[in-house]
Order: C-alpha cells, then sequence, then structure tokens
C-alpha cells in the first residue's frame, strides 16, 4: 500500500471517529432535549467562574456569533442566564448560569463531564496526553493547510 492510500484511510478512520464522538455529544443533547451547541454553550458556562462573554464562547466553540447569541437568547428567556458588564469594557457582557440555570444544567453537564473524564481516565495519564499532543498537532496542521483554500 502506497504511502498516499494509507495516509487517506488512516484519515478516514479518523474522521469516522470524530464523527462517532461527536454523535455521542449529540445523543446527550437530544436526550436532554437541546442541541448540541446549546449543550456546549451550557458545558462552557457550567465551568466558568466567572461567566464569558458571548465572543468567547462563539471562538472556544469555533461557532458564528448569531448562533451564540440565538442561543444566549433562548436561555435568558427560559431564565438560565444572565449577563453581567464588565467593569473595563462596558460594551461587554459577561453571560452567567442564573441559580435557576445551574438547577437545569447539573443533572446535564456534571454527568456527561464526569463521562468524559472516566473515558480519557481509562486511556491512562500517558495515552491521555499522547492523545491531546497528537491531536493539537493534527489540529494545527489542519488550520495551517485550510488557510490555502480560497474563499468562492
Amino acid at each position: 500500500m502506497n504511502l498516499t492510500k494509507s495516509i487517506n484511510q488512516l484519515l478516514n478512520d479518523y474522521c469516522k471517529l470524530r464523527d462517532r464522538q461527536y454523535a455521542v455529544y449529540d445523543k446527550c443533547a437530544k436526550i436532554n432535549g437541546l442541541t448540541i451547541n446549546e449543550l456546549f454553550v451550557l458545558d462552557i458556562l457550567w465551568f466558568s467562574n466567572n461567566g464569558e462573554t458571548q465572543k468567547t464562547i462563539s471562538e472556544r466553540m469555533s461557532v458564528n456569533k448569531q448562533t451564540i447569541n440565538s442561543i444566549i437568547n433562548k436561555l435568558e428567556k427560559q431564565k438560565f442566564v444572565k449577563f453581567i458588564e464588565v467593569e473595563k469594557d462596558k460594551r461587554n457582557k459577561l453571560v452567567c448560569l442564573t441559580d435557576s440555570g445551574k438547577e437545569y444544567a447539573k443533572d446535564i453537564i456534571p454527568p456527561a463531564a464526569k463521562a468524559d473524564n472516566l473515558a480519557m481516565a481509562e486511556l491512562g495519564l500517558t495515552k491521555a496526553q499522547e492523545l491531546v499532543k497528537l491531536t493539537t498537532e493534527f489540529t494545527e496542521n489542519m488550520e495551517k493547510y485550510f488557510k490555502s483554500i480560497k474563499e468562492k
């Protein structure tokens, strides 16, 4: 088997695994009446000590600001999030879970985080570190080579 064919097969295998991981999160979201992006926003806010800006959430998830704004507006209507002004920059507001948002998320996010942690821990520290290292390298390579793709 030549190198190109081997690389193509490995990439295909990797993409299938990535899709399976995404499907796990999607299923978790759906059984809780959420979209996957809503699940991820709740996760980010759950683990945030002081809240996050919509821009930070958007960048972390690699999702456009309009999508994040729509999710945050929905959560605000449900009284699950509130906005807090940033002292240094009044234009930016931090999004934080309200007490009712924490109550809502407590049966969703901690069990999902525990499952994630158990899955990673089962690899052991050395393999988990290698997984993160290799995934980081692969992601950085993707970012580098995808920059050359021109918009049409």
